[in-house]
């Protein structure tokens, strides 16, 4: 697998991963890419290669007839009130002169500054691929994702964590019990959103048929034989320390009877699947992966 040539430094992306993550200030950010202005390169002209591109990562259009798209915000009494989410669906699904067909659903967690256009554009793809997707946003009740992600990740640091995850758990069982779902669902996140699906893994026991945690944390290992889910883990091998925990994750899915599979990629950072940030992005990592995950889903969902 080849990765992809990128002319930023690896150590800005690093220090953009950081960043974006809440670990450092912008302006720690700023001073540290005046290291790796050089060859052409300002530190200005760095963070805007950094920086997402969401119009040259879509690869769904909004319009695209194959598909039906809407917004629906649904109750979380436990959570947070409520919480808003883009659900999408194949029009091929879809007849004038018959009941809709129901199909398997993927809930699909965003990283941790809302629900931006990249999400958005995986729940897109997913329909493509035969699933009803649902992609809340964990800003709903700050005002939602605001168009920026440095703002969406400050945003985020201000909503309750723990009412958070009941506000998954109330948008996962809104997708099972949907009246056009199979009642068969599955849950995919990245990094943050990765994180979450391990822990809807853990918390929802057989309502969950199937996880696909992207470079995200696993649950601490007392909660693992509470999995009933099918798990498949994506790890960059340059993402030292997520890569780094797999082994025993492995280990406790194995010693559990987890049905599981995991993959590290070679020459991929964290991010390695967002198309958005280019700097990150391993195109042949990133299609193997997502390759797996619906072949994962199409088996786990629909048997």
């Amino acid at each position: 697998m080849e990765p992809t040539k990128s002319k930023v430094p690896a150590g800005a992306i690093q220090l953009y991963n950081l960043f974006i993550h809440g670990e450092i200030s912008r302006r720690d950010f700023m001073d540290g890419l005046q290291k790796f202005a050089v060859g052409g390169f300002t530190a200005a002209a760095l963070m805007q290669a950094l920086m997402p591109n969401y119009a040259q990562g879509q690869q769904v259009s909004k319009t695209d007839d194959r598909i039906s798209t809407s917004y629906e915000t649904i109750p979380s009494p436990q959570g947070n009130g409520e919480i808003r989410g883009y659900l999408a669906r194949p029009m091929s699904s879809e007849t004038r002169n018959a009941a809709p067909s129901r199909l398997p659903g993927v809930l699909v967690i965003h990283e941790n500054r809302g629900l931006n256009p990249h999400i958005e554009d995986i729940a897109r793809r997913l329909a493509l691929a035969n699933f009803m997707a649902f992609a809340p946003d964990a800003l709903t009740t700050v005002g939602g994702f605001p168009g920026d992600d440095y703002r969406g990740g400050q945003l985020f640091g201000t909503v309750n964590a723990q009412r958070l995850v009941e506000d998954w758990i109330a948008a996962a069982m809104w997708l099972k019990s949907h009246p056009l779902c199979t009642g068969k669902i599955g849950v995919t996140g990245f990094c943050y959103g990765g994180n979450i699906s391990n822990t809807l893994a853990v918390r929802l026991g057989a309502d969950l048929a199937a996880a696909v945690p992207f470079y995200g944390a696993a649950p601490p290992a007392a909660d693992i034989p509470n999995i009933r889910a099918a798990i498949l883990v994506h790890h960059g091998e340059l993402d030292t320390r997520l890569a780094g925990a797999w082994p025993a994750y492995d280990e406790a899915l194995t010693a559990a009877k987890v049905t599981h599979e995991g993959y590290i990629y070679p020459s991929s950072v964290h991010g390695f699947n967002c198309d958005a940030t280019p700097e990150r992005y391993n195109k042949a990592a990133a299609e193997l992966a997502w390759q797996r995950t619906t072949e994962w889903f199409a088996k786990h969902l629909t048997a």
